[in-house]
């Protein structure tokens, strides 16, 4: 041991630059440890709300987009089409939406916020297949009715507004997820918001 005396500003100096590069240390450490904690974007992006630019689609025109990993159809329809859905109230099995697919403002004959504009979940309501838009053919499946969606796995038919017909094996409409319209061209899927 040494009789030399204690420095006591280097001591200091000493005891502060460790605490400080110790602190510094924990930081870089826990801020990677808490962030992994977060969800990845895939993650975000997988349940984020998608916006679909509707300004172009002519009449009759389906358009596809993904939304949660799963096929979301916007068709703008013709007055044509509109005029169909009253055709056949009689034959489907839940014409008045009583069952909950569709939020509370799509429990409509339209089955949508802008009777033009139909909005689904192209999922079949069955074993969730995807049923093809039958623009100008669906009569073959309905008869006096020419466009609609049709399951060919199992032959569930559905009309127009996505309403399911009695005696085909879908059980429930199609789903209509929650949407909105941000302006005349453009829907927000994933949110319900201020309607435009």
């Amino acid at each position: 041991m040494s009789n030399a005396p204690v420095d006591k500003g280097r001591r200091r100096f000493l005891t502060v630059a460790t605490s400080v590069v110790g602190a510094a240390g924990a930081v870089g450490v826990a801020v990677p440890f808490i962030a992994s904690w977060n969800p990845s974007e895939r993650a975000k992006n997988a349940g984020a709300p998608v916006e679909v630019n509707i300004g172009k689609a002519e009449p009759g025109q389906l358009i596809r987009v993904e939304w949660r990993g799963q096929p979301v159809w916007v068709v703008r329809r013709t007055p044509e089409m509109l005029e169909s859905l009253d055709l056949v109230e009689d034959r489907l099995r839940d014409p008045n939406s009583e069952e909950p697919q569709q939020p509370e403002y799509a429990a409509n004959q339209y089955r949508s916020r802008r009777k033009e504009y139909f909005v689904a979940v192209g999922i079949c309501t069955h074993l969730g297949c995807s049923p093809q838009y039958l623009e100008n053919e669906f009569a073959e499946q309905v008869e006096g009715v020419n466009a609609g969606f049709f399951c060919p796995c199992h032959g569930s038919r559905f009309d127009i507004a996505g309403r399911v017909f009695a005696g085909v094996p879908a059980p429930y409409n199609l789903v209509v997820p929650p949407h909105y319209y941000l302006d005349d061209e453009t829907i927000r899927i994933g949110e319900d918001g201020e309607q435009v």
